[in-house]
């Protein structure tokens, strides 16, 4: 089946479009919302301008439509850009990196039902703990470009997804509660090398602006 993959940049993303391909479907079209909002109760914000450069590493066509980001009107933007993908590429799907979060889900879905195509959540309800364990198994290189919750402070900014970072995840999630797999928006992710890329997304440097515990990553690419 011919598939377009709501991208982000991030973790959940893009092993949502290699669990797609793997099972046998072809990624005709990366589609990314660019959100004025740096909220947005939709759409991941930091690093989304280097999803281009990542659709290229796939060889993938790429799609980008921006969005003022107003709650819920934010999702007419999102239909149009999958009715131009349905257009450009004859879509017949579209695959979400949705792992919990059911007001994504399910607004995704309802979109997807009124263009009469399917819609994929390969990771939905998959657990947390499990997902980031797979990711870094499967040579996944990502890395921390924003978080928005306490503890987290500027220094996390430019960390590497691996068994260190679990290891210290694991003790603030006994203390707090927090998801894991940031499914609550405490932080957010950029995939720079996967088994989908062709190399390595080349990152010269990484600046964290914000304050407090909210810090976005601003990546200069090499």
């Amino acid at each position: 089946m011919k598939l377009g993959v709501l991208f982000s940049g991030g973790k959940d993303s893009a092993y949502a479009a290699l669990l797609a391909k793997r099972a046998g479907h072809s990624l005709s079209c990366f589609l990314s919302i660019q959100s004025k909002n740096e909220n947005s109760f939709m759409f991941h914000t930091p690093a989304i301008e280097l999803t281009k450069k990542q659709a290229g590493l796939c060889g993938v066509p790429f799609l980008l439509r921006e969005t003022e980001g107003r709650k819920e009107l934010e999702l007419m933007d999102l239909e149009e850009l999958i009715k131009d993908a349905i257009k450009r590429y004859k879509i017949e799907g579209i695959v979400t990196g949705a792992v919990e979060s059911v007001y994504q889900a399910s607004r995704i879905q309802e979109i997807c039902n009124n263009l009469g195509i399917e819609c994929f959540n390969p990771l939905w309800q998959m657990d947390q703990w499990e997902l980031l364990d797979k990711l870094i198994k499967e040579g996944f290189d990502i890395i921390i470009v924003g978080v928005f919750a306490y503890p987290f402070d500027d220094k996390m900014i430019g960390r590497k997804i691996d068994k260190s970072f679990l290891d210290e995840l694991r003790v603030v999630h006994k203390k707090l509660g927090i998801n894991p797999a940031g499914e609550g928006g405490e932080f957010e992710s950029l995939v720079v090398n996967c088994p989908l890329f062709s190399k390595e997304l080349s990152i010269k440097e990484i600046k964290a602006v914000g304050e407090g515990h909210s810090w976005r990553g601003e990546v200069l690419l090499g």
